[in-house]
């Protein structure tokens, strides 16, 4: 794909959100828009599934996957790294304390399995 055919492609999408952002806001209905510190934190939440301290939304269930919460703890960790400089404080606290919290829960999870 050319450089001029990613532009028409991305004016397109922003065209195209901001239509059904004012069709939602014309209906008076909530319109998402994605934000760093929510995405974070649909992480951390996963990572909180996989640690088996939150029921699985899909099925009620309560498993503990630690592999898995390690992987989601890991690419927070890595989104902390290549995000440095560019976050609000806000942010970047959010981010940190999220880090800090997984890995005493991620601790004690593991404490718990041996």
């Amino acid at each position: 794909m050319s450089e001029i055919e990613k532009k028409a492609v991305d004016e397109s999408w922003k065209n195209q959100v901001e239509k059904e952002k004012g069709e939602a806001q014309t209906k008076e209905e909530t319109f998402y828009e994605p934000s760093f510190m929510v995405f974070i934190s649909s992480l951390s939440m996963q990572a909180m599934i996989a640690m088996g301290k939150l029921e699985s939304p899909l099925d009620g269930k309560t498993e503990v996957n630690l592999p898995h919460a390690r992987y989601l703890i890991d690419t927070i960790n890595v989104l902390k790294e290549k995000t440095q400089g560019n976050l609000t404080p806000e942010e970047a606290r959010f981010i940190e304390e999220s880090l800090y919290n997984l890995r005493m829960v991620y601790l004690d999870a593991q404490k718990i399995i041996k």
